[in-house]
């Protein structure tokens, strides 16, 4: 619209120059009354011209004073959508975040905790490993954990801690087993310290080599003095255990040393772990069990032969039951037939079957039937 009337507005002015143009050629030829009445006539249609110009202009102005309203009111809305959306966003992600903020404050404490805990853990490992480096403390430890292995299977009665053997020898602990087992001697001590430096990485290793030489020499002397010490004929059984409280040597020994294995076999000394003990104790407590049923054996056949006999009596009483059972059967067999008689004649007497009965004539022996 604001084209159409910018090209009306020039046409306009394009045609009154032309008009005054004429007038100016023409003016030498024209009436001057006939030229005022055609620059009134001019003036006229400019002045309605310009009327035309005004309200087209107006109502382009209130046309896009409407749509500028419009636009203002519909921008307006879209912007408060969109900052609701964004603060519903923020609102979230606020939410979102203390939730995060929560949970990794939860997860930090449970590290802590564990953090904690592994530095007491560290600081056992360290006591464990400064008892285990002390060969006394190291017996200490082997003992307690032979101790509450064996108190945890065996009954108090079947073992003795710290038993002093006929030859003044002292044996860390002895299981009392029934024949032809014997009594089993068990010593709790083993070598550790060149165990260490053979499985520590930073070991050089020439003196990984001299430290696995080593460690097999000092199974072997306490494979020999286990076996000079603590077996003794008529007193002990023929072989002894030696108890060695850590996996790792035991595994050690089975894995990459089986000359010491055989060597053990030979002296007759049984090499055991934790586990491996467990399995031996619970075995001796069957054993233990099996032998004590077995002393007990002459009891329960007596009992058994005293339950024979109650039987018997049991079963001629059965009997005399079963035939007095029997005759009171055929007692009331008896006495539901004559009261079948009676009830039969006292029917013929309601009857009034004299005559019957006169001709019959029963006597007490017939009523007694």
């Amino acid at each position: 619209m604001p084209i159409n009337i910018l090209a009306f507005v020039i046409i306009v002015i394009l045609v009154m120059t032309v008009i005054i143009l004429l007038m100016r050629q023409h003016a030498k030829q024209q009436d001057l009354q006939t030229l005022k009445i055609f620059q009134d006539t001019l003036h006229k249609g400019f002045q309605e011209t310009r009327l035309q110009v005004k309200e087209a202009l107006n109502d382009y102005s209130n046309d896009l004073g409407k749509r500028v309203d419009h636009l203002t009111h519909t921008t307006d809305l879209r912007l408060k959508e969109i900052n609701h959306q964004v603060e519903k966003r923020l609102a979230d992600g606020f939410e979102k975040t203390n939730e995060t903020f929560s949970d990794v404050i939860k997860r930090l404490a449970l590290i802590d905790g564990a953090q904690k805990k592994i530095t007491e853990l560290s600081n056992n490992v360290i006591s464990l490993q400064e008892i285990l480096t002390d060969k006394r403390s190291r017996g200490a430890f082997g003992e307690v954990q032979l101790s509450a292995l064996i108190r945890n299977i065996m009954p108090e009665t079947h073992f003795s801690m710290q038993h002093t053997l006929s030859n003044g020898k002292r044996a860390d602990c002895i299981l009392f087993l029934p024949e032809p087992t014997g009594n089993i001697t068990i010593d709790a001590k083993f070598p550790l310290e060149n165990f260490r430096i053979l499985i520590d990485s930073n070991t050089p290793t020439l003196e990984k080599k001299n430290a696995e030489t080593q460690f097999k020499i000092d199974i072997r002397k306490h494979i020999q003095d286990i076996s000079e010490k603590y077996i003794i004929p008529g007193e002990t059984a023929d072989g002894a255990i030696m108890f060695i409280p850590a996996e790792a040597v035991f595994a050690e020994i089975h894995a990459r040393h089986a000359d010491l294995i055989e060597m053990a076999h030979r002296a007759k000394v049984w090499i055991v772990s934790p586990t491996t003990l467990m399995a031996i104790l619970t075995t001796a407590r069957a054993v233990l069990k099996d032998d004590a049923t077995r002393q007990q054996l002459h009891i329960i056949q007596k009992h058994l032969l005293l339950l024979a006999a109650d039987f018997d009596r049991f079963q001629k009483r059965m009997d005399n039951l079963a035939r007095h059972i029997e005759q009171a059967h055929s007692d009331v067999t008896e006495v539901h037939t004559s009261a079948k008689k009676i009830t039969q004649r006292f029917g013929q007497i309601e009857k009034v079957e004299l005559e019957s009965v006169s001709t019959h004539q029963p006597n007490a022996t017939s009523l007694m039937e």
